[in-house]
């Protein structure tokens, strides 16, 4: 059965992560506006667009991700701790392999537009 609070919460989470309260997500969010124009601009392809959307969804996703761990080390180790801060490197470390990945394919697509 579908719950429809569990979207109210995720929502919740959506506005949370764009408030501006996370940095990193501002500069992810800034990246999906310039590729989107970018995107109409070069007139890219179904497909190109669903790899495109794939990768703003992805890197998002992670920062989101993120973001949740962040809070909840915060929450269990509010001082300083050796494992909470590797907890929060490696989960900054696949956001970053992911918006590096996001960033080449972007590249891929749109210098074959040039070329």
């Amino acid at each position: 059965m579908l719950k429809i609070k569990s979207f109210y919460y995720a929502f919740k989470g959506i506005a949370d992560l764009l408030s501006g309260r996370h940095p990193n997500a501002m500069i992810h969010l800034l990246a999906v506006i310039i590729v989107s124009i970018t995107g109409f601009w070069l007139r890219l392809s179904a497909t190109e667009w669903c790899i495109i959307i794939l990768c703003f969804a992805l890197v998002l996703a992670l920062e989101a991700v993120n973001s949740a761990i962040e809070y909840i080390v915060d929450l269990v180790s509010p001082d300083y701790h050796t494992l909470a801060g590797k907890a929060k490197d490696m989960a900054a470390a696949a956001v970053l392999l992911a918006a590096i990945a996001a960033a080449i394919i972007a590249t891929i697509i749109f210098l074959s537009k040039f070329f």
